[in-house]
């Protein structure tokens, strides 16, 4: 593949001049075999563009296994967000948990091939219909519902369609109390295996729902510190805190809430204030979670994240490895895992995780820029390359639905700076700081970025205040080469020190 700059390429003639192919030969690869090729509204053949990062990614999966057509005769679903109908339209956050339980049973199904939650909610923007979102996610069915929840009450409406035929497999409505509502996600899930004419095993099924908790009001908190947690911001972490500590307090069972107390105690160690208390409440939440579901794929994760705080490697070590034992397709035990990697000096380690991370979330952004980072490290700078310009699409096509998301901002700068973007970059690095003028994280990158664009003075200032607002991620700046530029400086020195 040649190397290309530009956002997107806007004709057959173009897509099939980038793939070294004739027209026919591609127009064939996109009807047979899932190219990725992007239709205007319209639907007029020759209105056809494709973003050079999609088609790099093809062609990788296209050489080493199956062409996307075959794997999409494969039983296959993705469950598309599901429409806030209360009259308020502030149940956003309920109908996505809704949607996400059933994905993630759904997952649980063996011989059943899923779509990720935030792949399903990325291919629905901008598409003109069922039958591409289907294309864009390589999968035959497609479940879509709407949620009303309002004085107790719960109406959930869904409806499983072939995207292909356009033929309704199934369709159904539940009223039903709110609290019931765990009930409902259950026969959805079990409605959509049976309309697939899957069966589940005995083990199956008591697998399809893991432990969690039956008190609503608990899962509520839950769904909303989740949701704020995923920010990545420390005024967010800190509202999440409270959310999970009132989730805990309604039903002190409920592993998931402490899981989600365990990352948002790790997260503020690590980026707040590096203190005992945080330390000890993100062990002490781990293991509370591990002790309730010693078989929960995120409870390990937070466990391993707890443990990396003070130090004990291996053990963090084992227990990212057996949260992917136990859940190969769960995106936080290869992305935590690779970034814990990272800090402690294992590059190789850390890039086999970040690779892991992109094959089971391949519509994140995080892990392909993080992993560019580690292949130019190993002079690997054409796959570097390849897996920037990817991070750098999907992080685009993420702020077009979270458009003030600071973090998808300063990591698609930092790889626009490592490709040579200067301008682009320093535009996009000040967007992200302008957003969060003093969280530690916002700082810390917009300080990598500076450095690669060698702004040294601007960087040091960006690296001092995010040590001074909390950060205490030492490892990181140990092995992180974004800072080379800046090592020999004293104030760097003395940063080193105060870590």
């Amino acid at each position: 593949m040649t190397e290309r700059t530009e956002a997107r390429l806007d004709s057959w003639k173009e897509i099939a001049a980038y793939l070294r192919r004739g027209a026919r030969t591609v127009q064939r690869w996109e009807r047979e075999e899932g190219l990725p090729v992007h239709r205007l509204r319209h639907g007029t053949l020759g209105s056809v563009y494709a973003f050079p990062a999609e088609l790099d990614q093809w062609w990788t999966q296209r050489s080493a296994g199956r062409p996307a057509a075959e794997a999409a005769a494969e039983p296959s679903v993705a469950v598309l967000p599901f429409a806030d109908m209360s009259r308020e339209r502030d149940q956003a956050y309920f109908c996505e948990g809704v949607a996400e339980e059933i994905t993630n049973a759904l997952g649980r199904v063996e011989g059943l091939r899923v779509a990720s939650r935030t792949a399903a909610l990325h291919a629905r923007t901008g598409a003109a219909d069922s039958r591409e979102i289907a294309r864009r996610l390589r999968v035959r069915t497609l479940l879509e519902g709407s949620v009303r929840q309002s004085a107790g009450r719960l109406r959930i409406a869904v409806e499983l369609v072939d995207a292909h035929t356009g033929f309704q497999l199934w369709a159904e409505r539940y009223d039903r109390e709110t609290r019931h509502v765990f009930a409902v996600q259950d026969e959805i899930a079990r409605a959509v295996v049976g309309a697939l004419r899957l069966a589940l095993s005995p083990p199956q099924a008591a697998r399809l729902w893991p432990p969690g908790t039956r008190e609503v009001r608990a899962y509520d908190c839950y769904l909303r510190g989740r949701r704020l947690y995923e920010q990545y911001s420390t005024r967010d972490v800190e509202a999440a805190l409270r959310l999970f500590s009132r989730a805990v307090e309604l039903d002190p069972g409920y592993p998931q809430a402490h899981a989600g107390l365990a990352d948002c105690w790790s997260y503020l160690f690590l980026y707040r204030d590096r203190s005992e208390t945080h330390r000890a409440s993100a062990e002490r939440a781990s293991l509370q979670a591990i002790t309730l579901a010693p078989g929960s794929a995120q409870a390990w994760a937070s466990r391993g994240l707890a443990l990396s705080l003070s130090g004990r490697d291996q053990e963090a070590a084992d227990a990212f490895a057996e949260a992917v034992q136990l859940d190969p397709g769960l995106f936080e035990a290869h992305y935590y895992r690779a970034r814990h990697a990272f800090a402690a000096g294992w590059p190789q380690a850390a890039l086999r995780a970040f690779e892991e991370a992109m094959r089971v979330r391949p519509e994140d952004y995080q892990a392909p820029l993080l992993a560019a980072q580690i292949y130019d490290d190993g002079g690997r700078p054409e796959e570097a390359a390849t897996v920037r310009r990817l991070g750098i699409e999907r992080a685009r096509r993420h702020l077009e639905v979270e458009p003030e998301d600071a973090r998808a901002l300063y990591m698609a700068a930092n790889g626009m700076a490592a490709l040579g973007g200067r301008e682009r970059a320093r535009e996009w690095a000040e967007r992200a700081r302008q957003l969060r003028p003093d969280d530690p994280m916002v700082l810390y990158n917009v300080a990598c970025i500076f450095s690669l664009l060698e702004m040294p003075e601007p960087a040091l200032d960006c690296l001092e205040k995010a040590v001074h607002s909390g950060l205490r991620q030492r490892g990181w700046c140990e092995h992180d080469s974004n800072l080379d530029a800046l090592r020999s400086h004293q104030r760097f020195q003395a940063l080193l020190r105060d870590l």
